[in-house]
């Protein structure tokens, strides 16, 4: 495809698109024939998938504003238009404060907070003219306490005051920004408590629905809020949860 021609859309720029979420956003959008545009840090595992959806990818270290910058600069280059943007870029930290180095809270806060900023800083740029949609990764963290998650709660409790702000910022340039705020869900990234049978159990009877979540549900759910048909939807935190936020189980 040359540069600058102008792609049948939607086209959808997803960072951290080789996480367990990501991967399975990215397959769930290419099925109903969406252009992607991937990005993640693992070079080789998303040039395959990027192979595998016949997607445009680039390597990219969302922590880095002006990486991110050009990146999006790029995209709109290749398929001429930005009709969304969604980061799944993130990390786990599951400690209490008092023993938390400053390296580690440096590293949550990037790898969770920064990548969002980035990634709405850029797509809100690109998309001034034309409108869109943004979609962010939060936390059930953010939304109840538990136990030694200070560090990644803080985070995404900052990921959902990015979404406020920004929806309000952008409305009047037609731009949508919602996010996500997941319970654990299984995936490469929480394989040490999902591998635990202690752990899981305990995560089981927190969940009000009885089980843990998928990629798929959180993957459903951000695809849902990308779609034209949520056209009035914004500054919405969405909990896909199994209910741990705001239901307890009898």
């Amino acid at each position: 495809m040359s540069e600058a021609a102008v792609t049948p859309g939607p086209v959808y720029a997803l960072f951290g698109a080789t996480g367990g979420i990501g991967e399975n956003l990215a397959r769930r959008l290419a099925k109903r024939g969406a252009r992607l545009a991937l990005m993640a840090r693992q070079r080789e595992r998303l040039h395959r998938l990027a192979d595998e959806l016949d997607a445009w990818s680039e390597p990219v270290d969302a922590t880095c504003l002006d990486d991110v910058d050009g990146c999006m600069d790029r995209v709109v280059q290749h398929y001429g238009r930005l009709d969304g943007a969604v980061n799944c870029a993130g990390s786990l930290l599951l400690k209490a404060a008092h023993l938390t180095t400053e390296a580690e809270w440096h590293a949550t806060m990037a790898a969770n907070l920064t990548t969002a900023f980035a990634v709405v800083r850029s797509a809100a740029r690109v998309m001034l003219s034309s409108g869109g949609c943004i979609v962010l990764v939060s936390s059930v963290a953010a939304r109840v306490g538990l136990a030694n998650h200070e560090a990644i709660a803080a985070a995404k409790a900052g990921v959902i005051g990015l979404t406020l702000a920004a929806a309000a910022t952008y409305a009047n340039r037609g731009i949508r920004v919602n996010c996500v705020a997941p319970g654990l869900v299984r995936t490469p990234l929480t394989a040490r408590l999902t591998s635990s049978e202690v752990a899981l159990k305990a995560s089981l009877a927190m969940h009000p629905l009885g089980r843990i979540g998928e990629p798929a549900d959180v993957a459903s759910a951000i695809d849902w809020l990308l779609q034209n048909e949520q056209n009035w939807i914004t500054g919405q935190v969405l909990g896909v949860d199994g209910g741990l936020a705001s239901a307890r189980p009898c």
